[in-house]
């Protein structure tokens, strides 16, 4: 879900970006069906959508990887540790770019992310957090599904509000 709700919002805002989905589970799953209706209501398909596990392959070429819990960030972080500056959870990166402000119109998109956390330290994404972690629908009933899509969708488009504003400086 958040691939393809990231993916729109940065395509509303005339963004370009390679955005791509992975995670803890074994490859070549499908998305769930609640999923795929779900997205399917936002005119988004995923049908296709096959799972890819982390990698540091997948990793190495990354300017910015969002987890949609603490654990996610933690197996980036122990694969990749220097892109510990440059992975959050969904929900910590919009906290933290609240915290700080949008974008100005003449910084870099990598200036912007310093700015989010320049003291943060490994240990802040320990254990799990409710200020961090979003819910994980599967197995759960559709209405568990429902409000998490909506979550990432209000998130998804904030940062991208945040992120990039009408006139931002080249990446």
């Amino acid at each position: 879900m958040a691939e393809a709700l990231l993916r729109r919002e940065l395509a509303l805002q005339g963004v370009e970006a390679t955005v791509s989905s992975a995670g803890l589970l074994r490859p070549g799953m499908a998305a769930a069906d609640e999923v795929i209706e779900l997205m399917d209501a936002r005119d988004l398909d995923l049908r296709t959508h096959q799972s890819q596990p982390i990698t540091p392959e997948l990793l190495a070429p990354m300017d910015l990887v969002i987890g949609m819990a603490r654990e996610h960030v933690r197996e980036v972080v122990l694969m990749q540790p220097a892109l510990f500056s440059r992975t959050f959870t969904l929900k910590e990166l919009v906290w933290r770019g609240r915290e700080v402000g949008p974008r100005q119109a003449d910084e870099s998109f990598p200036g912007w992310l310093g700015r989010l956390a320049p003291d943060r330290r490994p240990t802040e994404i320990l254990g799990s957090s409710d200020d961090d972690d979003i819910e994980d629908p599967i197995g759960r009933r559709f209405a568990v599904f429902k409000k998490v899509a909506a979550e990432i969708e209000t998130l998804t488009s904030e940062f991208v509000a945040m992120g990039w504003s009408r006139d931002p400086v080249p990446q």
